[in-house]
């Protein structure tokens, strides 16, 4: 099985994550940001991630994780969701991606190897949220909700091991929003929060940025 991805990219850690859970193995291919034929050559439009598996391909990081964790018994994510969960993610949503999209575009990712790829994901990301020099002048504001946000997770994570105490697609999602948030320097995680993301970055097999921050 071939998994492509871009490294930076939230929905690319769920379907990443969920081999590492089930511990199985796979190739992960990194696409150029700005490489379209990949993934038009598979699915007809360019996205990320890509699941290749016996010459079909599955899009859709959601459809991924689920396919994965029903090709082998027994499954993982059979915990129960939890709604606040959901709501923290959506409700922070907005501040993540103001501070991560600027410093994503910085950052020495495998899709940005070229300057051409840097500057497609700048010119696409700029549309959604603005100017990165502005998000970028927002940081001390942005930090400091984002901290207040992490606070507000912090009684919600019952284990270091799974946010629930038992996985669920809930942990596919709050990894994958924590690992996109560990882009940014000056975040500072309560003792549940980090010692649950750094748990679920070894349980998945999917680093943390918190070595490139800025």
């Amino acid at each position: 099985m071939k998994l492509y991805v871009y490294d930076h990219c939230p929905f690319c850690v769920k379907a990443q994550a969920i081999f590492g859970l089930k511990d199985l193995p796979f190739e992960l291919v990194v696409m150029a940001n700005d490489d379209a034929a990949t993934p038009e050559r598979m699915i007809g439009r360019k996205m990320a991630p890509i699941l290749e598996n016996d010459g079909r391909y599955t899009p859709e990081s959601m459809d991924i994780v689920r396919a994965v964790d029903a090709m082998t018994e027994p499954r993982v994510l059979v915990g129960p969701t939890n709604p606040d969960v959901a709501r923290w993610i959506e409700e922070g949503s907005e501040t993540l991606y103001r501070l991560a999209m600027p410093r994503w575009a910085a950052a020495p990712l495998a899709e940005f190897a070229t300057d051409e790829a840097r500057a497609f994901f700048t010119a696409n990301k700029e549309k959604a949220i603005g100017p990165f020099a502005g998000r970028l002048a927002e940081t001390e504001a942005l930090v400091a909700a984002a901290n207040a946000h992490l606070r507000q997770l912090e009684p919600l994570v019952r284990s270091p091991e799974a946010v629930n105490g038992e996985l669920s697609e809930d942990d596919i999602h709050l990894f994958a929003h924590l690992r996109a948030m560990s882009i940014v320097r000056d975040v500072s995680y309560p003792p549940a929060v980090d010692a649950y993301r750094r748990r679920m970055s070894e349980r998945t097999g999917v680093p943390l940025h918190d070595d490139i921050a800025a």
